[in-house]
């Protein structure tokens, strides 16, 4: 069931208008999709930040702008590095009985028997690209690796797929593995001896030389 979104038309696209839509507490958004034409709206930027933290960012929005709804994906969205508050947002209008192609978060959960051996869990991707109808996008696709020893890895092929979506990524690709566990050994790479005598180049020549002189 899609979460509910109020919005506001937006008529006045000039910079001191879109200025005041922020200070205003709103987000500046477009709305768009195949054979749409794009609708400039506005969202309250609270509302937006409560519903992708709540529903996850591959949530279903019911968009209601005015009399109509409209269900939508949050497709993209601007921050603004060092005030941290949002700045644009796109809405993609989704056919809810066609399938489409997203990226899912991906979470691993437990801790590996490897970890309590002093191996390294490492995690190669955190989202993997998945193809289903948008009411059966998955929020997250969660792994559990607590049975990883060293030396062990999860590949696509391994992941249960619990739902009805399908998962695009080459099935060879590795989630997630457990490495072992670096030593002072590996990190020394020179198997020199340090209280070896130095060789003494050209001892061998000067011994023979010395015999000869002898003779």
């Amino acid at each position: 069931m899609a979460v509910k979104l109020n919005a506001t038309k937006r008529e006045d696209l000039t910079k001191s208008a879109t200025k005041q839509i922020r200070l205003n507490g709103r987000v500046p958004a477009v709305v768009y999709g195949k054979a749409k034409d794009p609708k400039n709206v506005s969202v309250d930027s609270v509302d937006l930040v409560k519903t992708v933290r709540d529903e996850g960012r591959n949530a279903i929005i019911s968009l209601q702008v005015e009399n109509s709804s409209v269900d939508v994906m949050l497709h993209d969205y601007q921050i603004d590095p060092i005030k941290d508050e949002l700045l644009h947002a796109d809405f993609y209008i989704v056919n809810m009985s066609e399938e489409m192609d997203v990226n899912v978060a991906v979470r691993l959960d437990g801790e590996t028997k490897g970890e309590k051996e002093g191996g390294v869990l490492q995690q190669p991707f955190y989202e993997i690209l998945v193809r289903a109808k948008p009411n059966n996008i998955p929020e997250e696709i969660v792994i559990d690796v607590s049975d990883l020893d060293v030396g062990d890895s999860v590949s696509v092929a391994d992941i249960k797929v619990d739902g009805n979506y399908e998962i695009l990524e080459d099935p060879d690709t590795s989630v997630a593995s457990v490495t072992p566990p670096t030593t002072e050994e590996d990190l020394d790479t020179d198997d020199v001896d340090e209280n070896a005598e130095p060789e003494l180049v050209g001892a061998e020549n000067d011994s023979t030389d010395e015999e000869s002189e002898d003779k």
